[in-house]
């Protein structure tokens, strides 16, 4: 029997692009492809791409290179493959360069460098696909592209404007992964609460009734599957108030991801950020009244052109008050396209850097206070490793991979994917330290 064409893959960048990049995989499996875990072992690479900033560009370019030292056929995919003349400078041998979400163009570019074998018996995959998280969460995708301008971003230019799932479509892959044994559902696109304003809020059939493709009703809708459903990537538009009734309720997490990016209102503008910023403060007291749960996770980016150390005394004051829980810090850089490159008075290197050490060393504070208050509660945790004596989980307050962790003593032995009721024993600037006290 011919033995199946065995493929490498390399995924860089965001959640979205791992989303792609299970996307290519499950129709690869599904074509009888085999993956391999080295390149060197592979009839073939892909590479999937971040071009977000120069030095996302530069991990991609350095992978590439790594992929044509070791097995020589390359295929590039993703982000940076939306404006292909570095990569084709650099590597003149690829075998094809192709945008982020272009799957067609990934699968036929394999079909010619590797036609697929057929066998009946081996072309089976997984119902929910292939994931390449771990088998307890998946991140659901629910659009692509973004409408927003903000200046420093190229995101529009690389992967379009706004495209929205249909909502029974989105429920329907929910509803898939949560029968395969998904315990939590990271609702993921460029701007989350924006879903949906490309249809008008167009309705489509699930179960016995219409859905809207709006933030809240899809919401609402993933919060009856019996999984943890946590939103990321929401921008503070008004109607984001409303889904705070949801994370009360516990139908989903008491979690937000807004990417504030800045407090002082000329940064702000300078940025092009969306949604009014001047009453965020007042949202933020009025969530955490009707929530007292909630966390917030944001990200930010010190050194933006024409910042000056009353905006960033600003930014500071306003951390202070907001408390966020969470937080992810930028120096700012400069990427090729971007409106931001003109505006003038660049911030110094060095500025960016003191900046960026005072900003998370303010953060450490607020981080370890919020934290503290969670001494003594009992906490629900789902199980990510499971060690010879301290199992490492996360709960309801953190996203994989870029949050703080929970770590658990028990017992009995834990399972991966397993959630657990902890009580909560010691706290330190990021992470929760606890014990087993339930099933």
């Amino acid at each position: 029997m011919e033995r199946a064409p065995r493929i490498s893959f390399h995924s860089l960048g965001c959640p979205k692009a791992l989303v792609d990049s299970e996307r290519i995989i499950t129709r690869l499996r599904a074509e009888g492809y085999e993956l391999a875990r080295k390149h060197d072992g592979a009839d073939i690479v892909i590479v999937n791409t971040c071009g977000f900033l120069d030095s996302a560009k530069q991990e991609s370019l350095g992978a590439i290179g790594e992929a044509m030292a070791e097995n020589g056929k390359v295929i590039v995919t993703g982000c940076m493959g939306a404006e292909p003349e570095q990569i084709e400078a650099a590597y003149p041998g690829v075998l094809s360069i192709s945008g982020p979400q272009q799957y067609e163009s990934v699968l036929e570019a394999v079909h010619r460098a590797l036609p697929p074998v057929h066998n009946p018996h081996l072309d089976l995959v997984p119902p929910q696909g292939v994931k390449l998280t771990p088998r307890h969460y998946a991140y659901l995708k629910i659009s692509e592209g973004c409408n927003n301008r903000c200046s420093f971003c190229i995101i529009p230019k690389l992967r379009g404007d706004l495209v929205s799932r249909p909502a029974n479509d989105v429920l329907r892959e929910a509803e898939r992964l949560v029968k395969a044994g998904v315990k939590e559902l990271l609702v993921i696109s460029q701007d989350t609460s924006a879903y949906g304003v490309d249809v008008k809020y167009a309705e489509s059939p699930w179960k016995d009734r219409q859905v809207r493709a709006k933030f809240f009703d899809l919401a609402r809708e993933l919060g009856e599957l019996g999984a943890w459903v946590r939103l990321q990537y929401v921008y503070p538009y008004p109607h984001v108030d409303e889904v705070i009734g949801l994370m009360t309720e516990g139908k989903v997490l008491p979690y937000l991801d807004i990417p504030f990016q800045h407090a002082s209102p000329e940064v702000l503008k300078a940025m092009k950020r969306p949604a009014a910023q001047e009453k965020t403060l007042a949202r933020i007291k009025k969530w955490r009244q009707e929530c007292p749960d909630l966390t917030l996770r944001s990200t930010f980016i010190v050194g933006f052109p024409g910042e000056t150390d009353s905006d960033f005394a600003y930014l500071l004051d306003w951390l202070e008050e907001a408390e966020i829980d969470r937080l992810g810090c930028f120096k700012y850089e400069p990427v090729a396209g971007a409106a931001s490159n003109a505006i003038p008075n660049a911030v110094p290197d060095e500025v960016k850097q003191e900046r960026w050490n005072a900003l998370m060393a303010r953060q450490q504070k607020i981080s370890a206070r919020r934290l503290k208050r969670k001494v003594g509660t009992r906490q629900q945790v789902i199980v990510d490793e499971v060690g010879p004596t301290v199992a490492k989980g996360r709960s309801k307050a953190d996203a994989p991979q870029i949050d703080g962790a929970v770590y658990l003593s028990s017992r009995r032995p834990l399972k991966v994917g397993e959630i657990v009721t902890a009580k909560i024993e010691r706290s330190d600037q990021y992470d929760l330290h606890g014990s087993v006290a339930g099933f």
